[in-house]
């Protein structure tokens, strides 16, 4: 198999994965194991929140099925969009491992604490990242991938917490256990493709077990995120620790703290508040010099439609939550908003 140039996948995901961390949303998985509504005590929406907020996953193992709704463009080096179901473990102490189940195979990522290990069976491609003290989250270096309800419910409520409307709809069962249902809904003023964020919190220990996100005229949720079934409890050591396969493709990543001179992006900031914010950076130079290369040229016209404006020309990527906008110059701007709030933060922001 012919590998993936990491330069030119730093570009497509310029366009791509980015588009979905940076909204806040990482790749999320489907409300399924749902059950009757239980009844339970009346509960402050507010109080949910802190505790939201505080949620760490305890020692656990549990699975999780996919079916985003994102309409994303199926792209190379990217398999993980695309897993229908997988397993998640955590020792309690910041050690995680995700087990995505994929067509083709199996994608892995896998945390010990210091340092990230993730891996491609289908493509036989391992990447290692290590981690500065300060960050044990669960992350790929090829992106932002599903991890847990817990990690994206407080990610959620971080991103959209003040610019929204908080309430608690009722109860569910969730993976057998009896929940309910926090609801966080974008105040009028906000400018964003989504309606709503529904996070499902245990009702006995507060941890979120689902996640689910809609956006405006659907019934159904966008993307979410859910155990299907959940057992808490002390997992084996070798869980948390990997191997590279005999003959796999091996690229070791330095600490993102220390390895500022080849970031795939420069000048990162926000944009704006809560639900409609919006993230801008310029593409590295190393990178931008792939955005001129035929190849990834053909496959932005490809996955996004060429649009021009206030901010130059360029390339539009929509999926169905998240939209992104790539310009001639290298510059690249994100968010869960239409095409016009992306070209209004180019311009606050400068060429």
């Amino acid at each position: 198999m012919k590998p993936v140039n990491p330069r030119r996948r730093a570009a497509v995901i310029a366009v791509s994965g980015t588009a979905l961390g940076a909204a806040g949303l990482g790749v999320l998985a489907v409300p399924a194991g749902a059950g009757e509504a239980p009844e339970l005590p009346a509960v402050e929406p507010l109080a949910l929140v802190e505790l939201v907020l505080r949620s760490d996953a305890p020692a656990l193992s549990g699975s999780i099925t996919v079916d985003n709704e994102l309409g994303l463009p199926k792209i190379d080096g990217m398999s993980a969009v695309t897993a229908e179901s997988g397993r998640v473990y955590f020792d309690g102490e910041g050690r995680a491992r995700l087990a995505l189940e994929l067509h083709g195979g199996e994608y892995t990522v896998v945390n010990d604490g210091t340092q990230v290990w993730s891996y491609d069976s289908e493509e036989n491609i391992a990447t290692r990242l290590s981690l500065p003290d300060h960050d044990a989250d669960m992350e790929s270096p090829h992106g932002a991938v599903p991890s847990d309800p817990a990690t994206m419910a407080r990610r959620l409520v971080e991103f959209a917490g003040e610019t929204s409307t908080v309430s608690v709809d009722g109860t569910a069962t969730v993976a057998g256990r009896a929940a309910y249902e926090l609801v966080l809904t974008p105040k009028p003023t906000e400018k964003t493709l989504l309606r709503e964020a529904r996070i499902a919190v245990d009702a006995e220990n507060r941890l979120p077990l689902r996640v689910s996100v809609f956006t405006h005229g659907t019934a159904e949720p966008v993307v979410s995120l859910g155990f299907t079934e959940i057992d808490f409890g002390g997992q084996a050591p070798d869980l948390f620790s990997f191997t590279p396969p005999a003959g796999a493709e091996v690229t070791d990543i330095e600490s993102r703290a220390r390895n500022r001179g080849e970031k795939p992006f420069d000048d990162a900031h926000v944009v704006g508040e809560g639900w409609d914010s919006v993230m801008v950076a310029r593409v590295a130079a190393d990178t931008r010099s792939e955005l001129a290369d035929a190849r990834t040229r053909d496959l932005l016209s490809r996955i996004g439609t060429r649009v021009n404006g206030d901010y130059g020309e360029g390339y539009l990527v929509k999926t169905r939550a998240v939209t992104a906008l790539l310009t001639d110059d290298g510059r690249i701007a994100v968010g869960a908003v239409p095409e016009q709030v992306l070209s209004d933060a180019l311009s606050r922001s400068g060429r």
